[in-house]
């Protein structure tokens, strides 16, 4: 069998957890997957993952084979770009089966004992559609807003790492972070997350799905289905799951991302559709 297609050049990325500290373990994970695409003849497939684009510029790439992407943004407007192979579940606090929670966190020194103790404080998050910096805090929020202006600022800093860092220097008083970020991060960034501390958790939502491009064809993606199990069940890899964290994958995901769009409805419904 061969799954040759008239394709842009193939890419492959997995940026949304691709710390220094894990690029080796991510490395050996698309090699084990290479193989066993080429085994059921999937060609062309890139020798190694591509870590000169951003996000999105991945996340649009139509060559895209492989990747792995935030649910809000493909709930939102990638819905005609990407196809989702399947949903990684993880073993950090937070996490539960496949799906995962953000961490409201605050400084350290901070005397805070609800949410509603975050009024007019300044806020920080990654992104404004991120499902785990916005998304699910604002689900959090909505109930306690009143349907009003919630804080006394709200920014952006480009990155989970980079909101940590604003809150532990005193510079942003709340953030919400990823918990399987969060749990990289107090593995190998010690000095931010140990001046900061979780007061609470939002709701949650699938963890962030693997996804190829829409253009990729049907046998191409099978083999991906495929050859993702695989690795999962390879007891050799065993250990660059054990670092990246990486527990099961679902490979029959909600490809509607119900769960995403709930929580922004219900967010409507208390009358607090922005975070702010």
């Amino acid at each position: 069998m061969t799954t040759a297609e008239s394709v842009p050049v193939r890419i492959a990325a997995l940026p949304m957890y691709d710390f220094p500290e894990l690029r080796d373990a991510h490395d050996r994970l698309w090699t084990a997957l290479v193989q066993r695409l080429r085994t059921h003849g999937v060609t062309p497939v890139p020798e190694r993952l591509t870590r000169d684009l951003g996000h999105r510029e991945i996340w649009t790439h139509p060559g895209l084979l492989f990747g792995q992407a935030c649910e809000y943004p493909v709930s939102k407007y990638l819905r005609e770009r990407l196809k989702i192979i399947a949903t990684p579940s993880y073993n950090a606090p937070g996490c539960t089966a496949n799906s995962y929670r953000s961490a409201i966190v605050v400084h350290a020194d901070e005397l805070v004992s609800s949410l509603e103790d975050l009024r007019e404080r300044r806020c920080v998050v990654n992104e404004p559609d991120s499902n785990s910096g916005m998304n699910l805090f604002r689900a959090s929020l909505a109930p306690v807003s009143g349907g009003a202006r919630f804080f006394r600022s709200v920014s952006f800093s480009g990155s989970h790492q980079k909101s940590i860092e604003l809150v532990a220097a005193g510079e942003a008083d709340v953030t919400a972070v990823d918990c399987v970020t969060l749990a990289h991060l107090q593995r190998f960034h010690t000095h931010p997350t140990s001046r900061v501390k979780v007061i609470g958790w939002t709701p949650s939502s699938p963890c962030l799905p693997f996804v190829t491009a829409a253009q990729t064809g049907e046998a191409a993606f099978q083999a991906l289905c495929s050859s993702v199990a695989d690795v999962f069940t390879d007891s050799t890899l065993a250990p660059v799951r054990e670092l990246l964290l990486l527990e099961g994958v679902n490979l029959s995901p909600d490809t509607t991302l119900s769960r995403v769009s709930e929580l922004e409805a219900q967010a409507q419904r208390w009358r607090y559709p922005v975070l702010l």
